[in-house]
């Protein structure tokens, strides 16, 4: 991406040297003679970096106090301060309120942009590790290796490149903000900032000022809201539909001029923001219920994607299970455990209400929970009650079961029905996959289940198909 330098000088041969230097290296530029330019450039549009002079002549402020103000309105901005009368005491004034480093006029033009690189690089790494900090818990890649899944990363692959907003769709806890994460981490915007704002969880009343921030009065410095804090990076709507409808018509017009207004002030700032959105409802719906406004669906949803339920993606509970355990292993520090084929079929036949993050949250319990040492098996009967019921039956069967009491063809039958039951479960209904698994031949499993009376997935969608 390609970055923006402010430079500000009183003198305009070093403005124009400075912008000659820069911009042969591939730096687009902005210059200023005074700090009343600097903070006008600097407020409409932020810039990766700024240059500032200290001592500007015939300004309001000098090159300190442009700092200190840029400083608190733009933390991680990197700032270089340039001087032809410098001091040890200046130089080290600068750096104390934040500048990266500080150099002397005349100046070698490889010097300045050796120090220029520097500090971009740092300013990169110091938001690579502020957002890894913020990563440190959830996770940012949706695993599986099922159809469904798997057709939802290629979309992914697709649209991340494309700088287009997305409407990420699906049901709670079924992955919508890994998703918008894996959007902004292959992206052209992957160094930039990835902000996230929770509409579900906001009160009314603070919607705007998160969104636009507040202007700063009374000696007190402006505060960013989200739009500005995601300049050049990703913001991340999440659970847009619970949006106050005045604030969405507000944030109609932000989307589309990529400018606004903050509270209390009449400056536009100017923006480069990729905006993403979830919500597990139905915004047509909504629309049609006058909660939610169609200008609004039509500038979020340029790319709408849905994330399927976990009961849609069976198949994946298996891989997923032990992926979390294993994780819970690592930052617990306690022994991994392996799933019983029972608990892997009680836990595929499960309906899954709280999706991937009810699944992570249960291995996360069963892990810190469960007696037993690391190398005893998590079984079915150790799972609450509420998934180990709705398991095919052999999952709970014990040695006093009365299949002993019954004549051998009758025990064969409910055995092998109960057995190709899990096995089914376990292969997420696949009975290729299954048929190998057993080692019969499809066909051969395929009139074996139907004598038994299993009924398949692939039979229910026949069934279906029918019946419309």
């Amino acid at each position: 991406m390609e970055h923006e330098i402010l430079i500000v000088d009183d003198e305009p041969d070093i403005r124009f040297l400075i912008e000659g230097i820069l911009n042969d290296e591939g730096y687009a530029t902005r210059t200023a003679a005074n700090s009343d330019q600097a903070l006008e450039l600097f407020r409409a549009n932020r810039p990766s970096l700024a240059i500032l002079d200290i001592w500007l002549q015939g300004s309001k402020l000098d090159g300190l106090e442009l700092l200190k103000i840029m400083q608190a309105e733009e933390p991680g901005m990197p700032a270089l301060m340039i001087s032809g009368h410098g001091t040890i005491e200046t130089a080290v004034a600068s750096l104390k309120h934040g500048a990266y480093d500080f150099i002397e006029k005349p100046f070698q033009s490889d010097r300045l942009l050796v120090v220029v690189q520097r500090a971009l690089e740092a300013a990169r790494l110091q938001r690579e590790n502020a957002e890894l900090r913020l990563r440190a818990g959830p996770e940012t890649t949706l695993s599986g290796e099922g159809a469904a899944v798997s057709a939802v990363r290629g979309q992914i692959e697709r649209v991340a490149p494309t700088n287009s907003r997305v409407l990420i769709t699906g049901p709670a806890g079924s992955g919508k903000e890994v998703a918008a994460r894996m959007i902004h981490a292959r992206s052209r915007r992957a160094e930039g900032p990835f902000v996230a704002l929770n509409c579900a969880t906001l009160a009314p009343n603070r919607f705007e000022e998160e969104l636009f921030g507040l202007e700063g009065s009374d000696g007190q410095p402006a505060r960013r809201g989200v739009l500005e804090r995601s300049h050049r990076g990703t913001l991340l709507l999440d659970e847009v539909a619970n949006m106050p409808l005045e604030t969405q018509g507000k944030i109609v017009r932000a989307l589309q001029d990529q400018t606004f207004e903050r509270i209390g002030g009449n400056t536009r700032i100017k923006v480069d923001v990729r905006v993403i959105a979830t919500t597990n409802r139905d915004l047509q719906s909504e629309i049609m219920a006058h909660r939610f406004r169609e200008d609004l669906y039509y500038r979020l949803a340029v790319v709408p994607l849905r994330i399927p339920s976990l009961r849609e993606r069976r198949e994946d509970i298996p891989g997923l299970a032990k992926h979390f355990l294993e994780r819970c292993a690592q930052s617990s520090g306690l022994p991994i455990r392996e799933l019983s084929v029972d608990a892997l079929a009680a836990l595929q036949a499960y309906e899954w209400p709280g999706n991937v993050r009810e699944l992570r949250n249960l291995m996360e319990r069963l892990l810190i929970m469960m007696p037993g040492s690391g190398s005893d098996p998590i079984r079915a009967d150790m799972l609450p009650s509420s998934i180990s019921q709705g398991a095919p039956s052999m999952t709970r069967l014990n040695s006093g079961a009365d299949v002993m009491s019954l004549p051998l063809r009758e025990a064969r039958d409910l055995f092998e029905t109960q057995y190709l039951q899990v096995q089914l479960m376990r292969l997420g209904g696949n009975i290729s996959r299954t048929a190998n698994f057993v080692c019969m031949e499809r066909s051969a499993l395929h009139r074996k289940l139907k004598q038994l009376g299993v009924t398949t997935q692939e039979d229910r969608s026949t069934s279906s198909a029918v019946g419309s």
